[in-house]
């Protein structure tokens, strides 16, 4: 077994982590959350969403949080789009990076988008052709990889399908969701093999959810298997509104400090990372739920 010398995290707590928040997280805080964490050194930092505004208003500031934060040199700040006017709206803010969103699950993409796989992907062919004709990166997640809160089990066929036919759109990277925590880790193996009988295994990343407490194990039999980039949330911010039950992101602490105690580089201050969930957590008023943070905060009493 052969685990990888070095890890990118991708980190998805300003868009992912903070768009189902019930209260307003005003546009400053949003920028100097990103500021620390873009200093922490997180290589790819996923700053907002050009969602409509009336399906996500706490994210209705993306263009002045996109134009605001501190861009450092050689990290990515890449933005969500739904579709081609929300890609419209990202060139317009100049957005160098995009993020597209489906499902391997028909039923939880009907929940999530009103459409089925297919026409989730017709929308994102312009979104392709635009990112193609103005140099933007594209990345893609696709949710319910690991199983579906409403149809069970996803096989892993039917993921492999769905990523085999983004990776053709010319997305440039492809992270598997665990949309809702359902992922076992003797069970990962099989979706990224299939996966990457269509998509090369460097760009192909996991995103868990730790709603069980499994995801940390599930990110170790993604290792394992070779995957090398894995999102996760500061703090352990987020959820997912059309996953009942389902409780936040991996804690970008909690999987640091399990890299870095197996000796696998990251390029990422951890240390930065905790004080950047101190400032949101203290600013939403509540602890969140990253174990490292608990410790570490216990430990600096």
């Amino acid at each position: 077994m052969s685990l990888p010398s070095r890890v990118k995290v991708v980190e998805v707590g300003p868009r992912d982590g903070l768009q189902n928040e019930p209260g307003v997280v005003p546009t400053n805080v949003k920028v100097a959350f990103v500021d620390q964490l873009s200093a922490a050194g997180l290589p790819h930092i996923e700053v907002s969403s050009f969602v409509s505004p009336r399906w996500v208003p706490q994210l209705a500031d993306a263009d002045a949080v996109y134009h605001a934060v501190k861009k450092g040199e050689g990290q990515i700040y890449s933005a969500l789009v739904p579709n081609n006017f929300g890609m419209e709206r990202a060139i317009a803010a100049g957005v160098h990076h995009v993020t597209i969103f489906t499902a391997a699950s028909e039923t939880f993409n009907q929940h999530n988008i009103n459409a089925s796989i297919s026409e989730s992907l017709q929308r994102f062919e312009p979104v392709c052709s635009a990112a193609e004709e103005h140099g933007i990166g594209v990345r893609a997640y696709v949710s319910t990889s690991f199983g579906c809160p409403y149809a069970g089990r996803v096989r892993p066929a039917d993921v492999a399908d769905v990523a085999r036919r983004l990776f053709e759109l010319g997305v440039g990277e492809i992270s598997l969701g665990d949309t809702h925590g359902a992922a076992y880790p003797h069970r990962v193996p099989a979706v990224i093999e299939a996966v990457t009988a269509h998509v090369p295994l460097d760009r192909l990343a996991v995103h868990f959810h730790d709603t069980h407490g499994r995801a940390l194990a599930n990110v170790y039999s993604a290792l394992t298997c070779g995957v090398a980039i894995v999102d996760a949330s500061a703090g352990g911010l987020g959820g997912c509104p059309y996953s009942p039950g389902a409780t936040g992101n991996l804690a970008t602490e909690d999987l640091l400090a399990m890299l870095h105690g197996m000796d696998i580089e990251t390029g990422v201050d951890l240390a930065a990372v905790v004080d950047a969930s101190v400032f949101m957590e203290e600013f939403l008023g509540r602890n969140l739920p990253s174990r490292h943070l608990r410790a570490a905060l216990a430990a600096r009493r």
